[in-house]
């Protein structure tokens, strides 16, 4: 008798242990849940940003700087959220949000209907339009009807390569793609292509800088320019975009914004 009094009860101390544990881990996970919810976990997005884009984004000493980069981090930090910055070419970005190896993009990204299909869109934090950039010595462009006949480079996958694309039959022209904006106004310094097209905030910086001496822009805008949007996958990461919405309202509501963008571009 004595005996089966003693395996009682180690076994209600088994089993009220087993409780206990049970009942430790069941709230612990509702933790984690609850502060992922709320968007205070430890979650880590994977943020794009176009490699070699200035003035939105550009290495220097090995650290990355520009409109993009630095809006991000403001951003980011009045919202409370992790993110590593993962510069790429432009080309692969949207096939990156795609196949979700990434979670974001903030990449001097135009908005438009055709990318809408595959990404969802913040509210627009800056207005770019495409221009059409000259050899500094060029004297047969000045208006869009002159780039008959010409050769255009372009970067991939941007607006200025949908413009051309566009534009082919109309004003026959030969089209050279290049992954990167270096690579392609060099092409145009160098006398390789007759005149490129790109966003006007970048290359007028570029020149101003001294980057870019032997470029000069021959039509400021061929269109009404769409508004950059920071992307995510199309029906994907709904709390990441709402974090970036409400966080550029706030550094725009601070003057954060201003001051950021102000460094690199005049008003």
């Amino acid at each position: 008798m004595m005996k089966f009094k003693k395996i009682f009860a180690l076994a209600s101390i088994v089993v009220f242990g087993a409780a206990m544990f049970a009942g430790c881990g069941s709230s612990d996970q509702k933790k984690a849940a609850s502060n992922l919810e709320n968007g205070s976990g430890n979650k880590t997005y994977i943020i794009a940003c176009d490699a070699k884009y200035a003035p939105f984004s550009m290495e220097e000493n090995g650290q990355y700087k520009g409109i993009d980069v630095e809006l991000l981090s403001a951003i980011a930090k009045k919202e409370g959220f992790q993110y590593t910055l993962k510069p790429m070419d432009f080309s692969g970005i949207i096939p990156g949000l795609v196949s979700g190896q990434i979670d974001g993009a903030m990449a001097g990204m135009n908005i438009t209907e055709e990318r809408k299909k595959s990404v969802d869109f913040s509210t627009g934090y800056a207005t770019a339009g495409d221009s059409i950039v000259v050899n500094a010595n060029n004297t047969s462009i000045h208006q869009v009807e002159d780039i008959d006949g010409k050769t255009v480079a372009v970067k991939k996958g941007t607006t200025g390569a949908k413009f051309a694309e566009e534009n082919k039959d109309k004003y026959h022209l030969n089209i050279t793609y290049f992954d990167d904006s270096p690579s392609m106004m060099l092409a145009v310094a160098n006398g390789n292509a007759d005149f490129l097209v790109e966003d006007y905030p970048v290359i007028s910086y570029q020149i101003r800088i001294g980057a870019q001496k032997g470029l000069k822009v021959a039509v400021d805008s061929i269109h009404t320019p769409p508004e950059y949007g920071f992307a995510v996958k199309k029906d994907t990461n709904a709390k990441l975009m709402q974090m970036f919405n409400d966080g550029l309202k706030k550094v725009k509501e601070d003057g954060t914004y201003d001051k950021i963008v102000g460094q690199y571009l005049t008003k």
